[in-house]
């Protein structure tokens, strides 16, 4: 990567939980250039970036007004809402800017293929490429893929995330799997599959990078409810509602699973059955050797925390960067959809101190 080149010319896009994240690592990194700021909510609109991320004051204000960012002729948007928007997307495309996405986009087939095909012809028509990524689907497909470079045979890739996520603190999030929901309503299959859909793009990403041609991708959710009240400040779960939530992405050759992408996230103590969790992310490679990796996530000796939502803090950090990372090479990138098979080793340049 070249460090000599000017500043990338960067609009952060929202400034909830993951982009207050990338905003700050947008400030400091020497390879962008921070030039506008989108603010969902009114309230926002006017106040110093730095204000809106707890920074110092860096001389940029939030703005609603779409058409003023675009005039800024920023290289990429750091796109980080909490649900990717079809239209917000291709205007910001068909203007030539880049987009580095954290908000349910791997490969855009979960959107549909009436807008997936609108991104398509979005880039086509900009010249410019989108990109998405996180922590989970992500960086987490990322590891997998690594973890069976060292096989002469895979047979079979699986991923899984557990974590308590008490303080995650996101309760529209939250509520699109299920959670607060009785345990017996019939429609929590229905809905994991629906809020975790962008999972399907990342098994079939998955399955593309190691040459299996899928017959099926399919969801499969698994509940466990609280036995006590639970009052998370900003979600209520009464006694005998889902507190615990388990989707398991599976992509299918024939009758064999060959990539298994699984979450499982529990709240608090009181969950029956009562899920064991690894706080982490566990990668399995069955093949020749079979492989087994362990990506543990832990703070540094520095970290200031008082509680659980303080914690939450690195989840929303290691959503973030993944994307804003690999904005140097997005931008160097051929238009159209791109994902990590596209796209040189990214690396954290900038941020080693």
């Amino acid at each position: 990567m070249d460090t000599t080149r000017a500043p990338i010319r960067v609009v952060q896009w929202t400034t909830g939980n993951v982009g207050r994240q990338a905003l700050q690592a947008i400030v400091a990194s020497p390879l962008l250039e921070l030039v506008g700021v989108f603010a969902w909510s009114p309230t926002k609109v006017g106040v110093d970036a730095g204000e809106l991320c707890g920074i110092e004051p860096v001389g940029v204000a939030a703005t609603n007004d779409v058409d003023e960012l675009l005039a800024l002729a920023p290289q990429c948007v750091s796109y980080n809402p909490l649900w990717p928007n079809t239209d917000e997307l291709v205007r910001i495309l068909e203007a030539g800017v880049n987009v580095a996405a954290t908000a349910g986009f791997i490969t855009g087939h979960a959107l549909g293929e009436v807008d997936h095909q609108r991104i398509i012809d979005a880039c086509a028509a900009g010249h410019s490429s989108i990109f998405g990524s996180g922590m989970n689907p992500g960086f987490a497909n990322l590891l997998g893929l690594v973890s069976a470079g060292i096989c002469d045979r895979v047979d079979s890739v699986t991923v899984l995330e557990s974590v308590d996520s008490t303080g995650y603190g996101s309760a529209e999030t939250e509520a699109s799997v299920g959670y607060g929901r009785p345990i017996d309503d019939p429609n929590l299959p229905a809905m994991v599959a629906a809020g975790t859909a962008v999972f399907g793009d990342a098994v079939r990403l998955t399955a593309l990078a190691l040459g299996f041609e899928l017959d099926a991708v399919v969801c499969e959710a698994e509940f466990a409810q609280t036995t006590e009240d639970l009052d998370l400040g900003y979600l209520h779960i009464p006694a005998g509602h889902v507190a615990g939530v388990a989707a398991s992405w599976q992509g299918r050759v024939g009758d064999r699973t060959v990539v298994e992408l699984n979450v499982r996230w529990r709240k608090g103590t009181t969950l029956d059955p009562d899920w064991k969790v690894e706080h982490g992310y566990l990668v399995k490679v069955e093949g020749q050797p079979c492989v087994t990796t362990r990506l543990m996530i832990h703070p540094p000796a520095d970290f200031h925390a008082e509680t659980l939502a303080d914690y939450m803090q690195l989840g929303m950090i290691m959503t973030a960067m993944p994307a804003v990372q690999a904005i140097p090479a997005i931008c160097e990138a051929e238009p159209g959809i791109r994902t990590y098979l596209d796209l040189p080793l990214v690396t954290p340049v900038g941020f080693a101190r």
